[in-house]
């Protein structure tokens, strides 16, 4: 925390991964729903199907990078559950009924975890078949499995990006500037992150 009341949530590093890992996810959803629909105009857009398939190859490095890279960083956070998590999802964090008493919060409320959780692993998935799909198109079975766990991973990623969008801008006025400037102020956090917020006062940073 510095001395203007406002307390850094998320490092310039932590930032930067998800800016990387944001812009080439649309991309690559985009991208994707050329290749799933055959869109000539998303394959135009692109310079041609050929060349879209090639960007598309190389985002998914990008993306997969800057998700291991943001990974290392905020792993620990979303891998820490305890009773208030539980106690988190039963009132659906709030979000359904402003009367509800949310349970106290981490760095990461619940449905941040779980989110987090779902796109490391359809992430990885994503990565894994999109590398055979890349390099062993002549191993049919292969192949046919990637597609299959590929297409399930891109339709949880295009549920969850609309919803991730809002809940990160207009859903929680003030959420996006963490990922610009990187800092909330101090009485937001330890209203939203109370948990947290004990951690960094206990450390006395």
């Amino acid at each position: 925390m510095n001395n203007t009341g406002m307390i850094e949530m998320a490092t310039p590093f932590e930032r930067v991964t998800h800016w990387g890992l944001a812009i080439s996810c649309i991309l690559l959803t985009i991208s994707g729903f050329g290749f799933v629909f055959k869109l000539e105009a998303i394959g135009a857009a692109f310079g041609g199907f050929t060349s879209m398939k090639n960007i598309h190859n190389w985002l998914g490095m990008v993306f997969i990078v800057c998700l291991l890279l943001n990974s290392a960083k905020w792993i620990r956070h979303a891998l820490k559950f305890d009773a208030d998590d539980f106690s988190w999802m039963l009132v659906a964090g709030g979000y359904l009924s402003h009367s509800v008493k949310v349970p106290p919060m981490g760095k990461l409320n619940t449905g941040q975890k779980l989110s987090y959780l779902g796109v490391l692993v359809s992430g990885i998935v994503l990565t894994v078949s999109g590398i055979i799909i890349w390099f062993f198109p002549n191993n049919k079975t292969w192949v046919l499995l990637s597609f299959f766990v590929h297409n399930l991973c891109f339709v949880f990623i295009c549920i969850f990006m609309p919803i991730h969008l809002y809940l990160g801008t207009i859903g929680n006025p003030g959420t996006f500037q963490i990922m610009t400037n990187g800092r909330m102020p101090y009485w937001k956090a330890k209203k939203k992150h109370p948990k947290w917020i004990a951690e960094v006062e206990a450390s006395g940073k």
